[in-house]
């Protein structure tokens, strides 16, 4: 049985499973702990590239192949396409909530402090427009949020922090290059971006989840992600 986690349930509504859950325990009928056969087995020492293909869903995936891809086109510097290639990690198959700031954590340990600053800030400064660069308010806001919804405060004081910062527009750059308008029928090949992601990102050698890092548990969620425990 897979118990959903709290966190997804909260507000929504749902009925109370887990008391019913617990109910069901029988010696053929256990909760889920490991591998799930009805997702693809990952790799013993897994790299990013494995949860790009194994992991995240398929919208954010696109979602991010398309972003780097685009900065990958307009010149960017490696270190922009790979802030691209990121960005949204954390909602690819682990959480949407505050998804820069759990993005970034996941990957401090294998990148440089600056891409790790602007996948931070970017969910910020994605709410604010800068005429200088030609980005503005993305009309999918408008839609997914309605035209009056007004950032939260702590998102307006990390937006005039960040503006103020040396590394201001390593994190806009992520929000101009932004794709809320991909085309789904396009494919991207992750391998595109291998070289990239061997000069800037330190794979470790254990395999992301098993590095003994202070995020390993948090790579280890999305390898497992219907466990109990």
């Amino acid at each position: 049985m897979i118990l959903p986690h709290p966190v997804s349930l909260l507000g929504t509504g749902a009925p109370d499973v887990e008391t019913a859950m617990m109910g069901q325990l029988a010696p053929d009928t256990i909760f889920m702990m490991g591998d799930n056969p009805a997702l693809s087995k990952m790799p013993e020492k897994p790299k990013l590239l494995d949860f790009f293909r194994q992991r995240f869903s398929p919208f954010t995936r696109n979602h991010l192949l398309q972003s780097a891809m685009l900065a990958l086109k307009s010149g960017m510097e490696e270190k922009v396409v790979l802030a691209c290639l990121l960005h949204d990690i954390a909602n690819g198959a682990l959480i949407r909530v505050d998804h820069g700031y759990w993005g970034a954590q996941l990957i401090e340990p294998y990148v440089s402090e600056e891409i790790t600053w602007a996948v931070r800030n970017h969910q910020a400064l994605r709410f604010f427009a800068d005429e200088s660069v030609g980005y503005e308010y993305p009309d999918a806001y408008i839609r997914f949020f309605g035209p009056d919804y007004q950032p939260a405060e702590y998102v307006k004081q990390a937006y005039l922090q960040a503006r103020r910062h040396r590394w201001y527009m390593t994190s806009r750059l992520i929000t101009l290059n932004d794709l809320y308008s991909f085309d789904p029928n396009v494919t991207v090949d992750p391998e595109l971006f291998s070289d990239i992601i061997g000069r800037h990102f330190k794979q470790p050698q254990e395999g992301l989840g098993f590095d003994g890092s202070a995020v390993a548990h948090m790579w280890r969620t999305m390898i497992w992600p219907n466990n109990l425990l």
